[in-house]
């Protein structure tokens, strides 16, 4: 490489840099996942879902019991100390928060964990 591009011979080897339209993109792109989440909840179906549907083609859906985390403040889809359809645009949004906190959060551990490594 010193033949080809003689400049980078002499520059220091360290970490490769982020670029910076990286955190511009990130902010759009939450926007854009936080706007769908708030909107399409609102049109999310009232109708059972799979698995209620089956229950009560067979005939066992009255042996159901309630959820561990009925009565949470998420629970059923819907954010229980907001009324009317509002409550369902608050439980995605709080949903994909909670769900990119948790990534983000797993991502950090993973690449913390990769930097403490003994290179072979």
């Amino acid at each position: 490489m010193p033949e080809s591009r003689p400049d980078l011979a002499d520059q220091p080897v360290g970490e490769p840099r982020r670029p910076r339209h990286l955190g511009r993109f990130a902010l759009i792109a939450l926007a854009v996942i936080l706007l769908l989440a708030g909107v399409v909840s609102l049109y999310a179906s009232s109708s059972p879902d799979g698995l209620q549907k089956v229950a009560g083609d067979t005939g066992f859906l009255g042996a159901a019991k309630d959820h561990a985390t009925d009565g949470s403040p998420l629970a059923g889809y819907r954010a229980s100390f907001v009324d009317g359809p509002l409550g369902r645009t608050v439980a995605g949004v709080v949903g994909v928060l909670v769900t990119l906190a948790i990534f983000y959060a797993l991502v950090r551990f993973l690449r913390r964990r990769d930097t403490h490594r003994p290179s072979a």
